[in-house]
């Protein structure tokens, strides 16, 4: 598993290179036209990248799920079922013994991204004798402290990291500084005025956006902002901080 970053190939480490460059087979899961870019993207690395070695790109189709469901964590997990089968089925199928096969992950494969805990559940079923090795990469959150030029944290702080569907009651009342991620439908009204946000999207790529300031200020902007880039592109990736007292 190879983190490559948030869309700029430039992105990628040095041992992320050298992993490529031992790689015979690479797995990529699309998720339908609208977001073919994210494949493509994979695709161009493995190009720019990869030197004088033979290997092929194999490509299917993402299992579908619900992403407004009732039950959130049920759902998640027959996602995740589905995704560990589809994955175990192209290994068997397509990576030959002794071979060597990457999944290229968005951002790094520790921070909200599911391929972890899916090839857990493809070693743990026993039918393939995998070695799995992690390569860490650029998160969306790294690119946007580093595009907004700040700290994470304040000197001696901690920082709360989350997701959207978790602060939809609110902040945590002891948290200074909070990262939210898979926030596919922000909200800031129940939220207070004079937080500082600092939101970008794209992050890291050449359609990356950012935007910053006192929440009751700007969040109408980010909310604009956000349709029209969805529109343009067909899809959006979005993190952003929320601040007290800055």
């Amino acid at each position: 598993m190879i983190g490559i970053g948030t869309g700029n190939p430039e992105h990628v480490t040095i041992q992320a290179i050298r992993a490529l460059n031992t790689v015979d087979v690479v797995f990529a899961l699309g998720k339908g036209q609208e977001k073919a870019d994210l494949v493509a993207l994979r695709r161009a690395i493995c190009e720019r990248y990869i030197e004088g070695r033979s290997y092929r790109f194999v490509e299917a189709q993402d299992p579908e799920r619900d992403r407004d469901p009732a039950d959130y964590g049920g759902t998640v997990e027959a996602w995740h079922a589905a995704r560990a089968a589809l994955y175990e089925a192209l290994i068997a199928a397509e990576l030959p013994e002794e071979g060597v096969g990457a999944i290229l992950v968005w951002g790094d494969p520790s921070l909200y991204d599911s391929t972890l805990r899916i090839v857990d559940r493809i070693e743990a079923r026993g039918r393939l004798p995998l070695a799995v090795r992690v390569i860490p990469g650029i998160s969306s959150v790294q690119a946007l402290a580093a595009s907004h030029r700040i700290a994470l944290n304040r000197i001696g702080a901690p920082i709360h990291i989350t997701t959207g569907r978790q602060i939809a009651g609110g902040l945590p009342p002891d948290a200074d500084s909070i990262v939210v991620m898979l926030d596919g439908h922000p909200r800031f009204d129940h939220l207070d005025p004079d937080l500082t946000i600092y939101w970008g999207a794209y992050l890291g790529s050449a359609d990356e956006i950012v935007l910053s300031g006192r929440l009751g200020d700007v969040a109408g902007e980010i909310g604009r902002l956000r349709t029209e880039a969805r529109a343009r592109h067909g899809w959006i990736m979005d993190t952003y901080l929320l601040r007290r007292g800055d």
